[in-house]
C-alpha cells in the first residue's frame, strides 16, 4: 500500500492497486521496456500490479514473467470496456497508467492516473482523465517510489 498526503486535499491518497496498459505504455513492440523490469518488481513489493493487454503481439507472458505481477488479457476488440471493468473490479485504491484512447475509461475510473506520453505517442481524449502527465513509463514508475514528486504536483 502507498499513502500520500497532498497539501490541500481533504483526504489522504491511498494506492492498494497500480494498473498498467501494456503496448505503448511499459511495452514498445511487444517488448517489455527494460529499465522498467526493476521498477515495477519494486513497486510489486507495495501494490499489487496488474498488467492489461490485448496480447497483440503474444509476448507479455514472456516479457512479463518472474516480476510478481498478475497479467490480464482480453480480446482485442473493447479492450476499453475490459480494462475499465478491471479497474472496477478493483473497487478503488488505483492508480491507473496508460497513453491510449482504450485507458480513457480506466483513467476515469482510477483514483490516480498518469498518461505516459512516449514513443506511441498519446491520444488527447485521456488528458481529461489524467491526474499527471510523465514522459515516459519510467517517470510514471519513479513517481510511484517516489510519492513527495506526486505529492508536489497535485497539492494545491
Amino acid at each position: 500500500m502507498i499513502r500520500i498526503e497532498i497539501p490541500g486535499r481533504e483526504r489522504e491518497l491511498i494506492l492498494e492497486n497500480l494498473v498498467l496498459d501494456y503496448n505503448g505504455t511499459i511495452a514498445a513492440d511487444g517488448r517489455l521496456i527494460e529499465e522498467d523490469k526493476e521498477l515495477i518488481r519494486s513497486l510489486a513489493e507495495k501494490l499489487h500490479v496488474y498488467v492489461l493487454t490485448a496480447d497483440t503481439y503474444g509476448t507479455v507472458e514472456k516479457e512479463c514473467g518472474g516480476l510478481g505481477i498478475t497479467v490480464k488479457t482480453f480480446p482485442k476488440e473493447g479492450a476499453g470496456s475490459f480494462k475499465e471493468k478491471i479497474v472496477k473490479e478493483l473497487s478503488g485504491h488505483v492508480c491507473a497508467v496508460g497513453n491510449g484512447f482504450n485507458d480513457v475509461a480506466m483513467c476515469r475510473d482510477a483514483e490516480l492516473s498518469i498518461a505516459v506520453l512516449d514513443k506511441e505517442g498519446l491520444c488527447p481524449e485521456l488528458l481529461k482523465y489524467a491526474d499527471i502527465l510523465v514522459r515516459s513509463s519510467r517517470e510514471a514508475l519513479e513517481l510511484l517510489l517516489n510519492t513527495d514528486r506526486i505529492r508536489a504536483t497535485l497539492r494545491s
